[in-house]
């Protein structure tokens, strides 16, 4: 009999010791679901023109992400290009608004990061040259001997591609200025450094200066474009390569597919990046850039 009853005892014991077990996976579980569903979504964006348009145009694509996922989104502010790719390295940044460059140093860092979606208009990008009206500037041969400033240094079509074209015409920017080049930061403190007189000419963001006329920024009576520069792809959205990890299998292509449907209804989002819709790109648009990059030495 005693024998029996420790039979019982001890099943008893196996089955709650058991039964504790699988409470404790499912809280666990349960814990690991929650995570996934209160992780904040941060997209960011190259801090390439006037802060507070920036802030508001990517807030605004935070809130249609929110509606059309489900998620929590949140627009994080850079303070220059190398923190947007730093943040978007350490996986702070879960999408990104990038430049053609960035994308390119963004995706060396994070391998299995996807350029998924850009505007149309980016897969025939292109920069315009500036510079005060009367300089006697009419080609880039003539920039020999004349001040100049680029926009940030890791802007492509701010920098990289218009140092490429100025190479192409046999213009070294290290030694045939009048000084080294200048780098104001963004595309509209180019236009307005060229406007005041601070430099000759610039080079910046096509679609920029587009607005800046558009919108009376600058005054064409003072400045306007002398060159603008043949196609090349640009402007994407990268998804990093974390996101279904943190947010759950399938939020990668939830949020790809929102961005995707972006249409007018959707001014606000449409206006600021100067579009009617996004479509589909990939990686492989960008390795001209990259080339670029690594003969100019701006990448390895």
């Amino acid at each position: 009999m005693k024998k029996w009853l420790s039979v019982i005892i001890l099943a008893m014991l196996v089955f709650s010791l058991a039964a504790c077990g699988q409470k404790n996976d499912k809280a666990s579980e349960e814990k690991k679901e929650t995570k996934k569903t209160t992780e904040v979504f941060k997209i960011g964006a190259i801090p390439d023109q006037n802060a507070a348009d920036l802030e508001k145009g990517m807030t605004a694509v935070a809130k249609y992400l929110s509606e059309k996922t489900g998620m929590k989104v949140e627009f994080v502010p850079s303070v220059d290009y190398a923190a947007l790719v730093t943040g978007f390295q350490r996986g702070e940044i879960h999408m990104a608004w990038f430049g053609g460059l960035t994308s390119v140093q963004a995706r060396n860092l994070v391998p299995d990061a996807d350029s998924f979606a850009q505007r149309p208009r980016d897969a025939e990008f292109h920069s315009v040259f500036i510079t005060q009206a009367g300089s006697g500037i009419n080609t880039l041969k003539d920039l020999k001997g004349k001040s100049f400033t680029f926009g940030s240094e890791s802007s492509t079509s701010g920098h990289l591609m218009p140092r490429y074209f100025l190479s192409e015409a046999g213009i070294n920017p290290n030694t045939d200025f009048d000084g080294k080049p200048n780098f104001s930061g963004s595309h509209d403190t180019t236009y307005k450094l060229v406007e005041s007189g601070a430099f000759k000419a610039g080079a910046l963001n096509e679609a920029v200066w587009q607005v800046a006329v558009k919108e009376g920024k600058v005054d064409t009576n003072k400045v306007k474009v002398f060159y603008t520069t043949p196609a090349f792809f640009d402007y994407n959205w990268t998804m990093n390569s974390n996101v279904d990890d943190v947010f759950g299998k399938g939020a990668k292509k939830k949020v790809e597919d929102a961005i995707l449907s972006i249409t007018t209804d959707q001014k606000d989002i449409t206006d600021f990046f100067q579009t009617d819709k996004f479509v589909e790109t990939k990686n492989d648009n960008y390795q001209k850039i990259e080339k670029v990059a690594k003969e100019l030495k701006i990448i390895k």
